[in-house]
C-alpha cells in the first residue's frame, strides 16, 4: 500500500515538473517571436503578411522579367514559364512572398494556378 502511496505522489511530482517546463518553453517561444522587419508593429497581424493591397506601388522582386507575362491566362503558361516563376519564388525569403504577389497584382500579371497555390500556402505558412 505505501508503495502505491510512494508511486502516486513520485507520478504527481514528474507531471508538476513537465508542466512546468512546458510553460516556460511557451513562454520564451512567445517572447521570441520573430518580428518582421518590415512590419511597423502597430497591427495585431502585421498588415505585411496581408494580400490585400492598401497601395498602389509596385516593388519588383529582381523579377522585371515576369512583365512580359502579363495577359497570360493561368493555364496559358509552359513548363519552362512556370519553372521560371518557381525560381523567383523560392529566391524570395518567406516574409517577402505577399508582397511579391501583391506585385504581381499590381502588374497584372496572372500567376500560374500550381505557383499561385504554392505561394498562398507559404503565407499560410507564415501566419500560423
Amino acid at each position: 500500500m505505501i508503495y502505491i502511496v510512494v508511486l502516486i505522489i513520485v507520478a504527481l511530482i514528474i507531471a508538476w515538473f513537465v508542466s512546468n517546463k512546458v510553460k516556460g518553453k511557451d513562454e520564451v517561444e512567445e517572447e521570441g517571436r520573430e518580428v518582421p522587419a518590415d512590419c511597423c508593429g502597430a497591427h495585431e497581424v502585421c498588415e505585411a503578411d496581408s494580400l490585400l493591397s492598401s497601395s498602389d506601388n509596385i516593388e519588383y522582386y529582381n523579377d522585371e522579367e515576369l512583365d512580359r507575362f502579363r495577359g497570360v491566362t493561368p493555364k496559358g503558361y509552359s513548363d519552362e514559364a512556370i519553372e521560371e516563376f518557381r525560381d523567383v519564388l523560392y529566391t524570395l525569403k518567406e516574409r517577402e512572398v505577399a508582397g511579391w504577389m501583391k506585385s504581381i497584382q499590381l502588374r497584372q500579371i496572372q500567376l500560374p494556378e500550381i505557383i499561385r497555390e504554392e505561394a498562398l500556402m507559404i503565407v499560410e505558412e507564415r501566419r500560423v
